[in-house]
């Protein structure tokens, strides 16, 4: 069991978790839903009708179920949210990525990953918008090393800091 109490003194040490550190990352919320007509209404309702944003959404479907990915503008109102709703649902993280500016913007993102080795398993577009310029959610295994290339490459992330304090969606 870990104190909150530095074994040299009786000063008090703050905890450090994921969300407190300078983590570039979004959270996205992967729910799973019934594949009926409404479920995924009720879904969004839920989450629009709390005031939360949707910054970015899609949809795998089957013909058993189907899995909502969702990333909103305040990921902590949002968990509570889904939690008390007793929604199934699980967290991971994505990596928000400003498009650049140019005629290829999702085709420089992939190449410029796609040089170090790094699999990407999936991307999507998000309703972000800085200075005029989209932005995709990317989800990779390897994540401090997609930061590390889109860093070297100069590319721009997303954080959820932006999302919260960044009114400029569409």
């Amino acid at each position: 069991m870990t104190s909150a109490y530095s074994d040299d003194d009786d000063s008090a040490i703050e905890p450090m978790t994921t969300r407190g550190r300078d983590w570039p990352c979004l959270r996205q919320f992967v729910v799973f839903l019934e594949n009926r007509v409404g479920s995924l209404h009720d879904l969004l309702r839920r989450v629009e009708r709390s005031d939360l944003k949707i910054v970015a959404l899609s949809i795998l479907d089957s013909s058993d179920c189907a899995v909502a990915r969702i990333i909103v503008d305040n990921y902590e109102r949002a968990q509570e949210l889904l939690t008390f709703a007793g929604m199934h649902f699980f967290e991971t993280d994505v990596i928000g990525v400003l498009l650049p500016v140019n005629d290829q913007p999702h085709t420089s993102l992939l190449a410029a990953l796609m040089s170090a080795e790094l699999n990407v398993q999936y991307v999507y577009p998000m309703m972000y918008r800085r200075n005029g310029r989209g932005a995709v959610a990317v989800f990779v295994e390897e994540k401090e090393e997609t930061l590390r290339v889109l860093k070297e490459r100069q590319f721009e992330t997303v954080t959820e800091d932006d999302l919260l304090h960044f009114d400029e969606f569409f």
